[in-house]
């Protein structure tokens, strides 16, 4: 999956659309991402649940499909696609397409894919 925990994304499509924020949970599995502030629902809590013994409303944020949101170019400040690209030194990292700036690396140097 090309979004990480700690990326600020844009969700482009939905209620929330226009909305950025922090990731702070990623499920690889189901496809979904949690994002800090955005798609917020209230829960009542029945009294006596250790979230909240006195009872009432929680408010929490929900998962989001992957493929409503975009990364935020961290050069441009706009929505970007995720590239994948092999280093010289055989390092695979992720980047962003609309400005080519690195995102991290994804894993190590490998021998098998270093160019002589």
């Amino acid at each position: 999956m090309y979004i990480r925990r700690g990326d600020v994304v844009e969700v482009i499509s939905g209620d929330d659309s226009g909305k950025r924020g922090q990731v702070t949970a990623v499920d690889r599995d189901k496809g979904t991402v949690t994002i800090q502030g955005v798609n917020v629902v209230r829960k009542h809590i029945k009294r006596g649940h250790p979230k909240s013994p006195q009872g009432g409303r929680l408010e929490i944020e929900m998962p989001l499909r992957v493929c409503k949101v975009a990364l935020i170019d961290p050069e441009s400040n706009k929505p970007t696609r995720v590239g994948f690209r092999y280093l010289p030194d055989g390092s695979k990292e992720r980047f962003a397409k609309r400005s080519g700036v690195s995102l991290g690396l994804v894993s190590p140097a490998k021998a098998s894919r270093a160019s002589s």
